[in-house]
């Protein structure tokens, strides 16, 4: 892993007090940061108008034997693409391997195997994504805005949405309920 990509396979965790409503106790799931900029899922929020079925219907995939559960809120970015979070047991086209954490899938054939019992053991479905420029993110990191947790599949794949953002602090053995909204210079 070169220094530019650190980021990759980690869980990012909004600050207390960052300052943007749309991140307000954000799990990033972070699967690509290189020199051009950065991209994650988030996976700490429900989608409030989708779940699984109607998603798949929606693109003409019969929901088969997948469970109707949530879609995730991925990110402000292109909300209307889809992404898929999962284990490793599975591969398919354009598939991404974020190591230590999990892979990432962008295309249809993942839902479809999802759909008829034959894809990954452990997934997550997300519309749209968090992305940065270059050195962008590097720069909200230097202003305290996000911490960069360790790769915590458990938390990722074992623990609801809405206590990831916990389940991940508490990962990296931080009690939230100590962290301050305020950061000083030295």
């Amino acid at each position: 892993m070169t220094e530019a990509s650190y980021l990759a396979g980690r869980l990012l965790l909004a600050m207390p007090g960052m300052g943007d409503p749309r991140f307000d106790h954000a799990v990033i799931a972070m699967c690509v940061h290189d020199r051009e900029g950065a991209l994650g899922i988030g996976v700490g929020a429900v989608h409030p108008e989708f779940r699984l079925h109607e998603l798949l219907e929606d693109l003409g995939i019969d929901p088969g034997v997948a469970p109707d559960c949530a879609v995730l809120v991925g990110g402000p970015v292109e909300p209307q693409r889809g992404f898929v979070l999962h284990s490793g047991d599975w591969h398919g086209p354009g598939m991404i391997e974020v190591e230590g954490l999990c892979c990432l899938s962008g295309s249809q054939e993942v839902l479809r195997a999802i759909a008829a019992g034959t894809g990954p053991r452990q997934w997550l479905v997300a519309l749209g994504y968090a992305g940065w420029g270059a050195g962008q993110l590097d720069g909200e990191m230097r202003r305290h805005g996000w911490y960069a947790a360790g790769a915590h599949p458990q938390v990722l794949f074992d623990t609801p949405a809405s206590s990831r953002w916990r389940a991940a602090w508490q990962a990296e053995g931080i009690d939230p309920a100590l962290l301050s909204s305020e950061t000083g210079r030295a």
